[in-house]
């Protein structure tokens, strides 16, 4: 590594720590990170585009680094070079008459909604846990348990800032909803996950503030039912979240919050949340209906925190046990079938899975837990998982990405498109400096 000498009359240089070699990836998958790396700390694309160029030149990796709050391995690096931290990149402002915020990759997802409400906005997708950064979510097109009212971060990324592998700054889009200017050279970097280019900065669509919620908490007999409720409930509104937890991750969520939940009678349970009291009594009648086993409604703040709380800390229960979180997507009408072969698949390995996710979007998170020898048998497990989630019409990874640990999956399963995937790399990255080794290889 001589060439840090160089690199430091250009930025400053900082020396490689523990939190910058891992990210929020379950260990036991991560890829090991490089034991030599670099830190450099950015604070606007004119450095990005000066280091970059330096790299490229030389021929040196570079891991893109935000929050640090994923879970494929995406910001793990895993070569000797630089790892870029965007945490300098904290600018923001809003643009009040058009609703956007205009913000540094570096700012966080707490920054940027707190920045909103104090304008009387909102950002309400809530698409990654509060210390993701906006770079970071763009990267990895963040999800959450919104989108099936407010979408995925793709929907509000009006604008961006991107520095190319060569040092080239581009800036596309602007601050309008609608853009048919040609190819939407945007969204090529919307879910990149830093592969293609360094997002520096980006324009963000915000909306009026959110009415009040009400929450529903429903317990069915079967995952069936629960899933006929749901995509009846979809056909006729759209709620502002849809969350299902079979029963065992309900006893996790009770477990880790030391609440309650309101039944543990029943397979699956529903967690419905409205912006409309309306469309939550509408949403009662068709899950009764559907033979719910009991429809508890929260209004007041206090129990619709407590209800949260449970969904929310189901993965806090589990990390320390897991092997790994899958999220693989599916049409939500085939949520069901797809959550009963997928217990067939882990009875016959031997696996305890743990299932919950996104009813309305079919998002669906599977925790594995660690079982004895996994390391002979799991990866042939997952296969089989990932590839029944593809039979039925669905994708490999629904917000999490692909990072390092889905790499193989998605060219064994999507070979035509991992083809157009490399030969957009190489346009973007001839030299293949991005953060070699994740998304294509």
């Amino acid at each position: 590594m001589g060439w840090i000498e160089e690199l430091g009359k250009i930025c400053d240089v900082f020396s490689a720590s523990d939190s910058y070699r891992y990210d929020e990836t379950p260990p036991l998958i991560a890829p090991k990170p490089a034991e030599n790396f670099v830190v450099v700390k950015p604070a606007d694309a004119k450095e990005v585009s000066r280091i970059l160029r330096f790299a490229n030149a030389n021929n040196i990796p570079v891991f893109t680094r935000g929050g640090g709050t994923g879970l494929s391995g995406g910001a793990i690096p895993t070569e000797e070079g630089i790892v870029l931290s965007t945490e300098r990149m904290t600018e923001i402002e809003v643009d009040i008459e058009n609703r956007v915020a205009l913000c540094g990759a570096g700012v966080t997802l707490k920054q940027l909604d707190d920045t909103a409400y104090k304008h009387h906005l909102s950002f309400p997708p809530h698409p990654g846990a509060e210390t993701a950064t906006v770079g970071g979510m763009i990267a990895t097109n963040a999800g959450g348990v919104r989108a099936l009212k407010y979408g995925t971060m793709r929907n509000y990324v009006l604008g961006l800032e991107v520095v190319l592998a060569d040092g080239r700054i581009l800036k596309l889009g602007g601050k309008t909803i609608k853009n048919s200017s040609g190819y939407s050279l945007i969204h090529l970097f919307v879910g990149s996950e830093g592969t293609l280019g360094i997002i520096t900065r980006a324009k963000i669509r915000l909306f009026p503030q959110l009415r009040d919620m009400t929450v529903l908490a429903v317990p069915f007999s079967t995952m069936e039912d629960a899933i006929d409720c749901v995509v009846e409930i979809s056909a006729k509104m759209l709620p502002l979240a849809l969350e299902f937890m079979e029963k065992k991750a309900v006893e996790v969520g009770e477990k880790v919050s030391g609440e309650k939940w309101v039944s543990r009678d029943g397979e699956a349970h529903l967690l419905m949340i409205f912006e409309s009291f309306d469309e939550a009594e509408e949403a009662a009648t068709i899950s009764e209906k559907f033979g719910a086993i009991n429809v508890y409604a929260a209004t007041t703040k206090k129990d619709q925190d407590r209800l949260l709380k449970i969904r929310g800390l189901i993965y806090e229960g589990l990390r320390k046990d897991i092997i790994e979180i899958l999220d693989v997507c599916v049409p939500p009408a085939k949520i069901a079938e797809y959550y009963r072969k997928s217990n067939e698949i882990a009875a016959r390995y031997g696996v305890n899975l743990i299932t919950y996710g996104h009813a309305g979007d079919g998002n669906v998170h599977q925790h594995p837990l660690i079982y004895d020898d996994w390391m002979n048998s799991y990866f042939n497990f997952r296969e089989e998982l990932l590839r029944l989630a593809v039979s039925y019409g669905g994708v490999i990874s629904g917000e999490h990405g692909i990072g390092v640990v889905k790499t193989k999956e998605l060219a064994e399963l999507f070979p035509d498109q991992y083809r157009i995937m490399k030969e957009i790399k190489h346009l973007f990255d001839p030299q293949g400096i991005l953060n070699p080794g994740k998304v294509v290889r």
